[in-house]
């Protein structure tokens, strides 16, 4: 089934700081887990910026090369820049840090939606920042914007100006289909990058039939043109991840999409994440790809041509 690609999700916009002590938050807790996560075995390191003086997920370019440079020297990671951010975000504030800083990988939404976080109230109730209960509590009235106008403006602003490639991040089935509707048009090349999102309320949910299906879906509208990888948010992360990797596909986890190494058992670090996916891969058989390796299956355009 060839190599296996581990991606980590270091921090992220969906998780507040105060739901784990162990979520890094300044740019030398993300820069420090980083380094780590790629020695455990993480090929790439998907990333997202924190304010540290109270934890909001951030766009600005000074925040993000607090860690960028750091993790560049530390490791031979591909970095992975969101163009999500933030639900709450402009799309021109999403892009402010990764047009500056040319990346290798940028993640991509490929579709518009709901995403509903204020299940998670029912898990906390103590807060850190007086930001982070509201945000929940108002997520039940939180679109997700990424419209194929943004699409296609991420495709041409950081793909054919800036040569980055693309995780493209499909929360449903009908993402593939957006996704294939601009392969069409001539602005994707292959291989195709899929990273399936999994068990965000607002999304298809993180189960193994779905799975099935979008693998089958993904087959028949890209062929032998892509490769594809599982995240599944939440408890079933590492449940999906091995089925994933049984597929011969490649897998992510991170503290961004689950909080814990256990049931009950909150993780101490992304490496901790990594290292348990890594050893239960291997043991279905899969040698972990390196970096460089990496590069090679997704045609980026190497770590030299970053601008950071």
């Amino acid at each position: 089934m060839g190599k296996i690609i581990i991606s980590c999700a270091i921090t992220g916009s969906i998780h507040t700081p105060s739901m784990s002590p162990h979520l890094p938050v300044t740019a030398d807790q993300i820069a420090t887990q980083a380094i780590d996560a790629a020695q455990a075995g993480a090929a790439i390191l998907h990333l997202h910026a924190r304010d540290p003086a109270d934890g909001r997920p951030s766009a600005d370019p000074a925040h993000w090369m607090g860690f960028l440079p750091r993790i560049k020297a530390g490791c031979d990671a591909i970095v992975n820049m969101t163009t999500g951010g933030s639900a709450v975000m402009t799309l021109d504030q999403r892009l402010a840090a990764p047009l500056m800083a040319e990346p290798e990988l940028c993640s991509l939404n490929m579709g518009t939606m709901n995403f509903a976080l204020y299940p998670m109230l029912g898990k906390r109730t103590d807060w850190l920042h007086d930001w982070e209960e509201p945000f929940l509590r108002n997520s039940d009235d939180l679109v997700f914007k990424n419209t194929p106008r943004d699409i296609a403006g991420v495709l041409t602003r950081m793909g054919a100006e800036r040569g980055a490639r693309f995780e493209f991040e499909c929360y449903d089935v009908g993402h593939l289909h957006m996704l294939r509707h601009f392969e069409d048009r001539g602005m994707i090349r292959a291989p195709i990058f899929l990273q399936f999102v999994m068990g965000v309320l607002g999304g298809i949910a993180a189960e193994p039939e779905h799975l099935t299906h979008l693998k089958e879906t993904a087959d028949r509208l890209f062929g032998d043109r892509y490769l594809f990888s599982v995240l599944a948010a939440g408890r079933r992360q590492m449940a999906m991840a091995a089925m994933a990797a049984g597929m011969g596909g490649h897998v992510r986890v991170g503290l961004e999409d689950n909080l814990y190494i256990a049931q009950g058992q909150l993780a101490t670090s992304n490496a901790e994440q990594v290292a348990k996916i890594r050893r239960i891969v291997e043991e279905l058989g899969r040698t972990v790809a390196t970096p460089d390796e990496a590069r090679a299956m997704l045609g980026t355009k190497g770590a030299n041509k970053v601008a950071f």
